[in-house]
């Protein structure tokens, strides 16, 4: 189990080919989910506060565990099908950028990886391994801030990302 105050450098490939760490410098909130769970990954990235939007020192992570088993083929297809709905969810953040005025593509600052093995859940210290849905925020040198085995209220999730400066 991963415990605030430590510091973990958790290191992700997303589905775009980025290399990603909890150590890069960047303030990072990593949501673990199952395939099921898109409606709870939703409500984070809508209480994501406004001043975190299109800055580059704020990102968040969401980690696809799939339960089943998949072939190289289904791999594949999975894939296809999240990068289809980051796609739609590309939408739906830039029109939240649009109305704040935030000059830049949206679908550059999702980051999605994929789990399919349970190699990127284990990182987490096995709590995660059964999949259950978490919110993990790092600061940029890797210290974990808070977590949460649910969605985080907005302004708990805004007092630790702020916590981060």
């Amino acid at each position: 189990m991963l415990s605030n105050g430590q510091r973990y450098a958790l290191n992700f490939v997303d589905i775009d080919g980025h290399k990603l760490s909890t150590t890069d410098g960047h303030v990072t909130v990593v949501v673990l989910a199952m395939t099921g769970d898109s409606e709870k990954v939703r409500a984070v990235v809508d209480r994501v506060p406004d001043y975190c939007l299109g800055n580059p020192k704020y990102r968040m992570i969401t980690i696809v565990y799939f339960t089943s088993k998949h072939t190289a083929i289904g791999r594949k297809i999975a894939t296809m099908f999240l990068r289809h709905r980051v796609k739609e969810e590309a939408k739906r953040l830039q029109a939240r950028y649009d109305a704040k005025k935030i000059a830049r593509d949206a679908r550059s600052d999702i980051f999605t990886v994929t789990d399919f093995d349970g190699t990127t859940s284990s990182q987490f210290g096995g709590q995660t391994e059964a999949a259950n849905f978490h919110v993990f925020v790092f600061n940029g040198s890797g210290e974990l801030l808070q977590q949460w085995s649910g969605v985080p209220s907005a302004a708990d999730l805004a007092a630790h990302l702020k916590q981060s400066d």
